[in-house]
């Protein structure tokens, strides 16, 4: 089987036209009420790794629908006019998604570079998965 454009091609294209912080700079938004991290990790990472506290879940799977206010998935934290700062395990996942939903319109909307993995290692805060967070 050959690709056109491989997994690496395409998260390169997404780093080259989106906001990518820096473990530092993320951090220093840990705190700000105008900003909502995103976790898009499957329900079952967030089980076994926690989460950032705080943090928004909203698996990658239904992150368009989630965003988009004409989709009955639509979720009013999308339109709160807030920044979004979307994380995965390693920014893979949290580069493409962050491309979508800038292609999208959803503004402003960045990704930490590293992902979650690196937010734990540098022993920033991280939390249990809350028991139920959506209506």
């Amino acid at each position: 089987m050959s690709l056109t454009k491989g997994f690496k091609q395409l998260i390169a294209e997404a780093r080259a036209k989106i906001t990518t912080l820096t473990l530092a700079q993320a951090r220093s938004k840990f705190d700000d009420p105008n900003v909502v991290f995103v976790d898009i990790r499957d329900v079952r990472e967030l089980e076994r790794e926690g989460m950032i506290p705080g943090a928004f879940h909203a698996p990658r799977g239904m992150l368009e629908f989630w965003v988009d206010p004409d989709s009955p998935y639509f979720r009013d934290i999308f339109g709160s006019g807030k920044e979004f700062v979307l994380y995965c395990a390693s920014a893979w996942r949290s580069s493409l998604a962050t491309a979508q939903l800038q292609e999208m319109g959803l503004s402003p909307v960045c990704h930490v570079e590293g992902g979650f993995k690196a937010w734990k290692e540098a022993g920033f805060p991280v939390a249990e998965k809350p028991q139920h967070q959506h209506p």
